[in-house]
């Protein structure tokens, strides 16, 4: 999405959606939405409240049917975020705030929350949620925008991080990927959510260098677009709208 970040999981019949893109991206997401045949996500996590992680999420939440909502105990003080909660209020609904070591199911697939892991952090992206998902011997990782303090602390807690797929935190910034972090995640393919010529210079060249030392094949979606991945519990295979 952009700059932006988002995720939709489906497993069985369930279905659900990690972050939702920037303000400027929700009528492609929406349409992307609609193009998959989903008229309701199970379940739906804002791993932030950063504006290019929910700028979506109040349509979506809007236009659809939704189950249970993940949001990390933080607020922002932006119309981004005011319209998410006013959506989420619309609805009925009460976000969750999550805890590590939390388990939930998306069909036959195991969901564990790995993050936040404190109270308080001084930067708004060390809140994200971070969640690993397992399907049979297959497992994805997905960060938000967790920077070094919160890999370290997962490293910390001793949580089993290893994962095929890794959703590269923060958009590939050299602000995450921390050494110690990708050695335990182990990935065998890395995505970068990132926008074309965006403005902060991401993703990084240490980062890039990082998952090449490492041997990771990477996905960026300002080069490949929209990147589809299925497992089938044994194998995954990737396909990207540019190849």
């Amino acid at each position: 999405m952009g700059q932006g970040d988002s995720e939709i999981l489906q497993c069985g019949n369930q279905t659900m959606l990690i972050d939702a893109g920037t303000n400027e991206s929700t009528n492609t997401l929406i349409q992307d939405i609609k193009g998959l045949g989903i008229t309701r996500f199970d379940i739906v996590v804002a791993t932030h409240p950063h504006e290019d992680h929910i700028g979506g999420m109040d349509a979506v939440i809007n236009q659809f049917d939704i189950g249970t909502v993940y949001m990390p105990d933080v607020t922002a003080n932006t119309v981004t975020f005011s319209d998410v909660l006013k959506a989420i209020k619309n609805k009925n609904l009460t976000p969750v705030h999550p805890a590590p070591g939390m388990v939930f199911n998306l069909g036959n697939a195991r969901c564990t929350v790995l993050a936040p892991n404190s109270a308080t952090y001084t930067d708004l992206n060390n809140y994200s949620i971070v969640i690993k998902v397992v399907f049979g011997s297959n497992s994805f990782l997905f960060t938000g925008d967790a920077q070094t303090q919160s890999e370290q602390e997962m490293l910390a807690r001793g949580y089993n991080l290893q994962a095929d797929v890794l959703k590269v935190g923060h958009h590939g910034s050299d602000t995450a990927t921390s050494p110690a972090f990708l050695a335990a995640v182990k990935p065998k393919y890395a995505v970068i959510e990132v926008g074309a010529g965006n403005d902060y210079g991401h993703p990084h060249a240490v980062t890039l260098q990082k998952l090449a030392a490492a041997g990771v094949t990477v996905y960026r979606t300002d080069l490949n677009g929209n990147i589809t991945i299925t497992s089938d519990g044994l194998n995954i295979s990737i396909s990207a709208a540019k190849p």
